[in-house]
């Protein structure tokens, strides 16, 4: 019998509640600006309670915050919470960079090759 681990919760942080695809399109339309949810709504097709939910959940860990404008609730990102994110892909970005670079490097070693082969059987003509 195979146990089942509990699933994480996904307000426990903001690295569980942007694993959700439809919270990165709400923080990435939030990354142009504030917006109601009424915008959201429209801007991602998604029905109202949907988009509520997920801006609770963004909310809690600290990634979205709101304030009243009048009738409306008006949510914006809070870019300091995304900062650990940040900072974790950051370390992958070096070494994606270095990776990069290396085969750049194989890449250009491997044309030089492949010119010298095309120089040395000119040659033997």
């Amino acid at each position: 019998m195979m146990r089942q681990m509990a699933r994480a919760a996904t307000t426990t942080d903001a690295f569980n509640a942007v694993a959700e695809p439809r919270r990165r399109q709400i923080l990435d339309v939030l990354a142009r600006g504030e917006a109601p949810v009424n915008d959201l709504v429209a801007r991602l097709d998604l029905a109202q309670p949907q988009v509520s939910k997920h801006l609770r959940v963004l909310r809690e860990v600290g990634l979205v915050e709101v304030r009243d404008a009048g009738r409306q609730r008006m949510y914006r990102l809070n870019g300091r919470s995304l900062k650990p994110i940040h900072d974790w892909v950051t370390n992958y970005e070096r070494l994606w960079s270095e990776r990069f670079e290396q085969l750049d490097v194989l890449l250009d070693e491997l044309k030089e090759a492949k010119h010298r082969e095309k120089e040395d059987g000119d040659d033997d003509q």
